[in-house]
């Protein structure tokens, strides 16, 4: 997969720890460690985020609790009766969300009515596919739109960005070890942990009105940028 505008960069820590004027090369047992670093090591990638999550929502409300919820179950099954024709796995695929149903109370803590919601969510890696779908549901209207990565993105993303980080810890470490007068270092233990950041969301009024005016209209949609960082950290023994 091709990643487009990568930008890579990468920071690293380093704070020398329990380092008396002596310096011993083993501890025994029950003393405190000698000549220990601690080291911490980033690597982080930006790529184009290749998910598009589409939530669609549907609210009723009435007097009547049985007829409020098949209002909202129609208006769900004509949804993903629709999306299922344009369903494909991993390019669109079409689930359930929340379906909520509850009490509305008057001033005398009596139930005066009742008022639900239910949701479909369409999500994918074929952001035109999807936008057609969600334009073609009359039933529903959009509720939300998010970006993030695919599984295949992230993995092959945080490969990337964990290599940069170890190699830049036992860079670290090398250095530090070398510049204390030692010839060497092994290392005690290691963490390494990812994250992923993504832009903000872009504004969905344009997406709204948009639906309003055609129901068979696709819903413009843009995707931003998440940076896939790995963090390593652990202690090495200088030697």
């Amino acid at each position: 997969m091709v990643l487009n505008s990568v930008t890579k960069s990468i920071a690293a820590t380093a704070l020398l720890v329990c380092a008396g004027s002596v310096f011993s090369q083993e501890s025994g047992p029950g003393q405190v460690p000698h000549n220990v670093v601690q080291l911490s090591a980033s690597g982080a990638v930006e790529v184009q985020q290749d998910l598009l999550t589409m939530v669609l929502s549907t609210s009723r409300d009435g007097t009547d609790a049985g007829v409020v919820q098949t209002q909202l179950k129609v208006a769900l099954e004509a949804a993903l009766n629709e999306a299922k024709k344009a369903v494909q796995p991993g390019q669109l695929d079409a689930r359930t969300g929340n379906f909520s149903l509850f009490p509305r109370y008057g001033k005398d803590s009596k139930i005066v009515g009742w008022q639900g919601s239910t949701e479909l969510v369409l999500e994918g890696r074929d952001f035109a596919r999807i936008a057609s779908t969600a334009g073609k549901i009359s039933t529903l209207t959009m509720g939300n739109v998010s970006f993030g990565l695919s599984r295949s993105q992230r993995t092959q993303v945080e490969g990337q960005a964990q290599a940069m980080a170890i190699e830049q810890f036992k860079a670290k470490a090398g250095e530090i070890a070398k510049g204390f007068g030692f010839a060497s270092y092994s290392l005690r233990e290691v963490s390494v942990n990812a994250s992923d950041t993504g832009g903000m969301p872009r504004p969905r009024m344009m997406a709204m009105e948009a639906k309003m005016a055609s129901s068979d209209m696709a819903v413009p949609v843009e995707a931003g940028k998440s940076t896939v960082q790995v963090m390593v950290s652990g202690a090495v023994q200088l030697k």
